[in-house]
């Protein structure tokens, strides 16, 4: 018998998911510190904290993430933020971000993050991209230095609710030989299509830069389209309310017809890969209309209907979460096997935003990772 966990061992086997190689593209830097560390920048900048010691501030963010709203959870993101906001406590932070991705399997990381939210105490938005980049290389040189693997990059995000998008994206195209493996934009979804910044889109677009786009988590196919549409989106940052366009119909006792709309079928067809967070969809609400456990969530509708699923934390720290944890809670759920889990990793490695020579790297080290286990 399984048990979730962080040392979850697949039934049938010796292998434990966190040894698995690993690769993770939803990932926000501001949802995924230490508490001991919040405690840490806190004290020097005068900052008042929800809780005094590591244990109970990690209490406060799930207790106060896990309410089944999108907007209660991103009010969390005050206190990481307000942590955030020197050079020192940038790099501090994406350092053991990094450092934990790596202790947790992952070897490839895109590290997603709002530069705008981060000019309080007098940055400019180049000094916080590069910041964040002297942690990610320490952290990188610090694993590899000890006989580990990994590699990360950043996605440069544009709040979607502020008029930044342009002078968002002029700043992930000058770093985008320096770090910078592409764009996002993050914020509240309803009422803030990705049309408002499409001058921004069409920006990258012409310099043949990616960009993946938060759709269909806060809202539906309308927003699921814009992504695609004005924002030339290559991935869906969740994307599960891609389900909402599918239509199943028993024919009888035994046989069901699956039907997809034609925004599910242009996403299934190109191979647009789905961020998936499965605890953070249950948390915000994304999944409510299908139910309200992991059992309920559609992901497994949309892998055995052939969508290029892939397996994300989202916040970490808000959902108390790991990649390994996310992956143990699905194979519970579902009853997946290491042959399913080698999938989810294959499809977020094919949709990375790396050169395709450093994409085949990584299905290599999967490949190898997983043929051991």
């Amino acid at each position: 018998m399984s048990s979730v966990g962080e040392d979850m061992v697949m039934p049938g086997s010796r292998t434990a998911i966190r040894d698995l190689p690993k690769v993770s593209l939803h990932d926000h830097l501001d949802g995924g510190l230490r508490p001991q560390t919040i405690i840490e920048l806190a004290g020097p900048l005068g900052l008042e904290l929800p809780a005094a010691d590591a244990p109970g501030l990690a209490s406060w963010f799930a207790e106060k993430s896990d309410s089944g709203s999108l907007v209660e959870y991103l009010k969390t993101f005050d206190v990481t933020i307000a942590v955030m906001q020197t050079a020192e406590g940038l790099t501090r932070v994406a350092r053991e971000f990094v450092e934990d991705l790596a202790a947790d399997g992952v070897i490839y990381g895109e590290i997603r993050w709002a530069p705008e939210q981060h000019l309080t105490r007098g940055l400019s938005l180049d000094e916080t991209v590069e910041a964040v980049q002297r942690g990610i290389d320490e952290a990188t040189d610090a694993v590899r230095a000890s006989g580990g693997w990994i590699r990360a990059g950043q996605l440069v995000s544009a709040m979607r609710h502020l008029d930044r998008g342009i002078e968002i994206a002029e700043l992930a195209l000058r770093h985008r030989d320096r770090g910078v493996v592409g764009f996002d934009i993050a914020g509240p979804e309803a009422g803030f299509p990705a049309t408002r910044l499409r001058d921004a889109f069409d920006l990258l677009a012409r310099a043949c830069f990616p960009a993946t786009i938060h759709a269909g988590e806060a809202d539906g196919i309308e927003s699921i389209r814009g992504a695609l549409v004005d924002g030339h989106a290559l991935r869906l940052g969740h994307g599960v309310r891609i389900a909402e366009d599918i239509t199943a119909e028993r024919s009888d006792d035994e046989n069901t017809f699956v039907t997809l709309g034609h925004v599910a079928q242009w996403v299934k067809d190109r191979g647009i890969a789905l961020e998936t967070s499965p605890s953070s969809n249950l948390q915000t609400g994304a999944v409510a209309a299908w139910g309200s456990t992991m059992a309920d969530h559609p992901f497994d509708l949309l892998y055995q209907l052939g969508f290029r699923v892939t397996v994300n934390t989202d916040n970490r720290l808000m959902s108390a979460t790991t990649l390994t944890r996310e992956l143990s809670l699905l194979v519970d759920a579902f009853g997946y096997g290491l042959d399913d889990l080698e999938t989810f990793q294959l499809n977020a490695a094919e949709a990375a935003f790396l050169p395709l020579e450093d994409r085949e790297e990584l299905i290599e080290r999967i490949g190898i990772g997983f043929g051991v286990a």
